[in-house]
């Protein structure tokens, strides 16, 4: 018995697009925002860095901007686009330091944390 698999789903509906392969992004390090049981965190926010929001970051103790060569992690920096926890969405929106967000690179889930009125908010526009 083959059991076939849906593709991902982004907040608005669509197939769910790529967030970034440069730098590789994604619970599965596979470029997009996608996510399993296993993904604690709901790593399914496509947000586009900014220096204030990996400041924040940094300062609640997530810090993204410094380069971990080990774990192959080059540091981000403003511009990026990075898949984050849609919990740490939601505390940079309730702290006012929320990073835009690509809508068509969002997974559905998010919603499942984030309401879809607030990630809306926060959409850009896709390159």
């Amino acid at each position: 018995m083959t059991v076939k698999m849906e593709p991902p789903v982004n907040v608005l509906g669509g197939a769910l697009a790529p967030c970034s392969n440069a730098p590789l992004t994604g619970f599965f390090r596979d470029g997009h925002c996608n996510t399993c049981r296993e993904d604690r965190g709901s790593h399914t926010v496509c947000a586009v860095m900014t220096a204030e929001f990996l400041a924040y970051s940094k300062y609640v103790g997530n810090d993204l901007s410094t380069p971990h060569p080990e774990f192959r992690f080059p540091g981000l920096r403003p511009g990026d686009r990075w898949c984050l926890c849609a919990g740490r969405f939601l505390q940079a929106h309730d702290e006012g330091c929320a990073p835009q967000i690509d809508l068509e690179a969002t997974h559905i889930r998010a919603t499942e944390v984030v309401p879809l009125d607030i990630l809306r908010r926060y959409a850009c526009v896709s390159d």
